[in-house]
């Protein structure tokens, strides 16, 4: 599996979150940093990465286009960077599932 956490998320959670899902990485580790939505867009459809994501402008553009890239948008508010950690993990049995279905093209996580 192949993540791209985008901006509004730590970069923190790339090398956390390695163990669980594999290749994970921030949008500042590929110079994505200030890019617009439809920049990571691209780089993550272009790189078979799935979008991690806080910001629902990703979900509208996933309805909107569909799959590639999935997406997965975190509905989680304003928490620390250590229980989104936790959600994820958490959650990483249903994440991996989702990235492996061919239909789905966006996972909602509250």
């Amino acid at each position: 599996m192949k993540l791209l956490l985008d901006q509004n998320l730590s970069f923190k959670l790339a090398h956390r979150l390695k163990p669980v899902f594999g290749e994970v990485m921030h949008v500042n580790e590929v110079s994505l940093s200030a890019a617009s939505d439809q920049a990571i867009w691209g780089y993550a459809k272009n790189n078979d990465y799935t979008i991690l994501s806080k910001d629902s402008d990703f979900l509208h553009r996933a309805l909107l286009f569909g799959a590639p890239p999935k997406v997965i948008c975190l509905r989680m508010g304003n928490t620390s960077t250590q229980e989104i950690l936790e959600c994820l993990q958490d959650k990483a049995e249903a994440i991996t599932a989702f990235a492996n279905a061919t239909e789905e093209s966006v996972l909602l996580i509250p």
